[in-house]
């Protein structure tokens, strides 16, 4: 398995992430709904995996063995929901940087943890620079383990969900949030 790879931020992924948004909406209808730009690719200045994380949120997750296949024959990889926490992921090795797709419904706590994290980031430039320099750590010391980078991260996740003044935090989900 290779090593966890971070790379600069680059300032063309929220470009990168509006062309993707438009195809895959285009995929998807009509039964997506909102898509968003999660992720560190999300947060300016911040460095990241080189995939664009989207999360879009499904009117009708009835559909999803149909969007799956719409998925499949458009190039994703299906993943299906390894952390049981209601996101559907699929990847797919887009260049100059890849795509990782989460498929979730309305009111999903791991889609609404994760856009409270990516906020809270977005506003706070010191919190931003604590997580890119726990990235940087995690990343050499765990080489190619995802299980030990993803649990390395968790507490100072919780932590600013936790430190949300103004939005309650949703409970934290099982899985990987970044």
């Amino acid at each position: 398995m290779p090593r966890i790879t971070l790379v600069e931020y680059d300032p063309l992924w929220p470009s990168l992430f509006e062309q993707r948004a438009l195809s895959i909406a285009t995929l998807l209808s009509p039964f997506v709904g909102a898509i968003h730009h999660i992720g560190s690719t999300a947060i300016p200045g911040l460095a990241a995996k080189p995939k664009i994380d989207i999360d879009a949120v499904i009117a009708d997750l009835g559909a999803l063995p149909a969007l799956s296949a719409r998925l499949c024959n458009a190039g994703f990889i299906f993943h299906g929901d390894p952390h049981a926490s209601g996101l559907w992921t699929f990847t797919t090795a887009t260049r100059p940087y890849g795509t990782r797709l989460y498929l979730c419904g309305e009111g999903n706590a791991a889609h609404a943890a994760r856009l409270l994290f990516r906020d809270r980031l977005r506003e706070r430039p010191d919190d931003a620079a604590q997580y890119e320099a726990l990235k940087r750590r995690l990343a050499t010391e765990a080489g190619s383990d995802w299980e030990f980078y993803t649990a390395g991260k968790r507490a100072f996740i919780e932590a600013v969900l936790a430190s949300s003044p103004t939005k309650k935090a949703p409970p934290s989900p099982a899985g990987p949030l970044y």
